[in-house]
């Protein structure tokens, strides 16, 4: 059973990092099929929009997302798209490991942890 994933490639270095995460994925054979959809600067260029209706569709629909980085530009209608995504689909979890890697020169050796921090209440 495969699962469809919406890929937003983003603004900026966002394709091409997304198009290199997709290569990995279908290298690894892990069964997605890809609903490419647009958000931010590349969006707003082909429809008008920062933020597609058919874009917060697809995630609604398909219940995971691959983003990239997306730029918000000054008096797009948002403080920025990342915290309205957030805010939209109570994405409340910014969940960040860090890991160090055996032969890996690194500042400190050992290190595994994972920061957990709140997305939806505060400053967004």
């Amino acid at each position: 059973m495969s699962q469809t994933i919406a890929v937003i490639r983003g603004d900026g270095i966002g394709p091409e990092i997304v198009d290199s995460v997709v290569r990995v994925l279908d290298a690894l054979q892990v069964g997605f099929e890809y609903d490419f959809v647009e958000a931010g600067v590349s969006a707003q260029q082909k429809s008008g929009e920062l933020l597609p209706q058919a874009t917060i569709d697809a995630i609604a629909r398909h219940r995971v997302a691959l983003k990239g980085p997306l730029m918000t530009p000054i008096g797009g209608g948002f403080s920025s798209l990342n915290v309205e995504l957030r805010k939209r689909f109570d994405l409340y979890a910014n969940v960040r490991p860090a890991i160090t890697f055996p032969g890996t020169r690194s500042r400190y050796e050992d290190i595994d942890i994972i920061t957990v921090r709140e997305n939806t209440e505060g400053a967004y």
